[in-house]
């Protein structure tokens, strides 16, 4: 098999390890954080096996659970969930780059790229664009979906 040594192919390369990477972190970050007494309802430590396998579920937006998440998770631990959730269904890339518009830095060329191949978009050009629809359409659906709900709730 023929090894790709182009630009491109490190450059691929480089962002699927940034990825995996951020993944990573958040995983971690979010078992960590489940692990603190007030994440669960009882106040106590939830092991960190039944943790991690929570925020690697959360985050890969799986659905699988350990622990009933209304019964033993606190409010606080049903928030690291859902923003496990919503960062894994946006993916890594796509906050980080939000989270930069945001703090009013200018997007790079090494981050649009990265965002190109995240997102698997066929060009860099409107690759802010495309996340701002991203987002609004997310915020939209759920929204929609919060709305339809609140009767029930």
């Amino acid at each position: 098999m023929k090894r790709d040594l182009t630009k491109n192919g490190a450059r691929n390369r480089n962002t699927f390890r940034v990825i995996s990477l951020g993944f990573l972190l958040l995983i971690l970050s979010g078992a960590l954080l489940l692990m603190l007494p007030a994440a669960s309802r009882a106040r106590t430590v939830t092991p960190f096996s039944d943790t991690l396998f929570t925020a690697v579920s959360a985050t890969c937006v799986t659905g699988l659970i350990v622990r009933d998440t209304a019964t033993h998770w606190s409010l606080f631990g049903q928030g690291v969930i859902l923003l496990l959730i919503q960062i894994g269904g946006m993916g890594v890339i796509t906050i980080g780059l939000t989270i930069a518009r945001l703090s009013g830095k200018k997007i790079g060329l090494w981050f649009r790229g990265m965002m190109q191949d995240s997102i698997s978009a066929p060009q860099v050009g409107g690759i802010l664009h495309l996340t701002k629809f991203i987002l609004k359409m997310t915020a939209a659906f759920e929204l929609t979906g919060a709305l339809l709900l609140s009767p029930v709730f």
